[in-house]
């Protein structure tokens, strides 16, 4: 009687079927492990053969270890089942670990028979002919990663990198066996060029740079058959702008340190690759910028209060190819969220700022000429004191005098302690108050002449230095011109301070119809000092 027509009544079955990650050729033709579990199935219900439970896995037989195989052997040794169901023999064993188990286990009787879609095996069959069908199966299993691995080197020395290609490129679907080449995604190729250019152009750190890819090139990585394309994170952008294989050199093994030349359309040049890297290391990497937003949390909401904050909006040109930033400030709405206020550009915001300075802004010749005046203004001054200062000196000295026979007068008795105690108080205040002014007189206004050369330092060429500066320089001038600055109705208002008011009014003195630079019939007065030097 033929082995598969064995009496098998009281063999009850685990049915067990793999597929390996990896495909090859003698695979080729397995469609899935279901179908494999359809074909024992039917071998099964033709048969009248009890299945008791499936075990199902894709993992390669190569290595012991796997979960599904050592799981069911598990409860064959338990003695839940004594037989097993399988497509081909090559699925329970590819390694010499679980060969021997299986081998072990069907010699000893504990699994009664091995049911295959070509053959039968029984504990009574010559364990030679299981041993050569096993060994084929892990003797093929060892050659086919050599194969691999041949192909895999030839494949690599003819510049044909043996993984799946980065962003901008992709593999070829149809390519003869070890000939696959890396061809140019059409969709991604032109974008991620385009994020290489703005990294070379050092106009944007690399978190800008993926926002811009993300939001307005509107780059998306492959996606998979599990995973949807996404978007690409800022760690990803950074290992994209740090690959060499987009310069044409990829680097096989990976962490070998072996290099080799590809075959394919590089996306930039090999001093291009160098430039971006000398922006993206920390070496290279230039200072961050301070203030990005200029005038963020400077400016007050004239309708609710709160701080204006900047938001930055980013464009892409297709005609030109360019990316243009826009910045735009708003209210940041923390005091009422219903803050009607609308946002202004930068720009728009910077014209109104300069029209404020103008205002206050000075040429360097006014500036050299209300120096001038000042100086002969504070020696007039100093003349003047001197004379004062005599008579206020000669006035104390009476003052000191009047106490001195007051207190005789008192001492004599002649006057009573209340009169004495009143007249005193009046003479010694008219005393304190000669000290002081004499103690002015001797010390003029240099301390506040001087504060006053740094506000007419300040107003100098205001504007031209607005224009140069950065934008902490910017910042600060808008700071310092004045307080309480604020923003409503798509108008800026700021308190200038008041000498520099005064300079205004002075150079508008100033022009006329031949745009003198000092004023006509007009001086700094004593009084305009004393405004200017508060």
């Amino acid at each position: 009687m033929p082995k598969s027509m064995k009496n098998e009544k009281g063999i009850e079955y685990f049915l067990y079927a793999r597929r390996s990650i990896m495909k090859s050729d003698k695979e080729e033709k397995v469609v899935s492990t279901e179908s494999q579990m359809k074909e024992m199935k039917d071998i099964a219900q033709e048969q009248g053969l009890t299945i008791l439970r499936t075990f199902e896995e894709t993992i390669t037989a190569k290595k012991p270890g796997r979960p599904q195989f050592n799981e069911m052997i598990e409860r064959i040794k338990k003695g839940e089942a004594n037989g097993i169901l399988v497509w081909k023999i090559d699925r329970l064993a590819r390694n010499p670990v679980d060969e021997g188990t299986i081998k072990y286990l069907l010699q000893e009787g504990v699994i009664k028979n091995i049911k295959a879609t070509d053959r039968d095996w029984y504990p009574d069959d010559n364990s030679l002919l299981a041993s050569v069908e096993f060994g084929v199966a892990t003797q093929y299993s060892r050659d086919l990663a050599k194969h691999i691995k041949r192909g895999l080197r030839a494949k690599v020395q003819e510049g044909h990198r043996p993984s799946i290609a980065p962003l901008g490129y992709k593999n070829s679907k149809y390519r003869e066996k070890g000939k696959e080449t890396i061809l140019v995604d059409e969709e991604r190729f032109p974008i991620v060029r385009k994020i290489f250019d703005l990294a070379l152009s050092g106009k944007h750190n690399v978190l800008e740079i993926t926002r811009i890819a993300n939001d307005v090139l509107g780059l998306r990585t492959k996606g998979t058959s599990r995973f949807p394309p996404g978007r690409v994170g800022k760690h990803s952008l950074y290992s994209l702008l740090g690959n060499p294989f987009y310069y044409g050199d990829f680097e096989y093994p990976l962490g070998s340190g072996i290099w080799h030349k590809g075959k394919y359309q590089p996306m930039i040049t090999k001093q291009e690759y160098d430039e971006v890297q000398s922006v993206i290391n920390n070496r290279g990497k230039p200072r961050k910028v301070k203030h990005e937003f200029a005038y963020r949390m400077l400016i007050k909401c004239g309708e609710c209060g709160a701080y204006l904050t900047a938001d930055e909006k980013f464009k892409h040109i297709r005609r030109t190819g360019e990316i243009n930033r826009y910045v735009y400030y708003r209210c940041t709405k923390r005091v009422d969220r219903n803050c009607s206020q609308m946002p202004i550009r930068k720009e728009a915001l910077e014209v109104q700022i300069r029209e404020l300075l103008m205002q206050i802004s000075i040429p360097k010749e006014f500036s050299d000429w209300a120096m001038s005046q000042l100086g002969v203004l504070a020696e007039s001054e100093q003349a003047t004191n001197v004379s004062v200062l005599k008579n206020h000196e000669k006035s104390l000295k009476v003052c000191e005098g009047k106490l001195g026979r007051l207190l005789d007068l008192r001492l004599a008795d002649e006057i009573t302690a209340e009169k004495y105690s009143s007249v005193k108080t009046d003479f010694e205040k008219e005393r304190d108050t000669l000290k002081s002014s004499i103690q002015a007189l001797k010390n003029p206004k240099i301390e506040e002449l001087e504060k006053f050369k740094i506000k007419l330092s300040f107003a100098e060429s205001l504007l031209q230095k607005f224009e140069g500066g950065d934008m902490d320089t910017r910042r600060e001038i808008l700071r310092n011109i004045g307080s309480n600055h604020t923003f409503k109705d798509g108008k800026l208002s700021v308190s200038i301070e008041k000498p520099l008011l005064l300079i205004g009014e002075l150079k508008k003195q100033s022009v006329g119809d031949r745009e003198r630079l000092e004023p006509e019939n007009t001086f700094i007065t004593k009084d305009i000092f004393k405004e200017l030097t508060l």
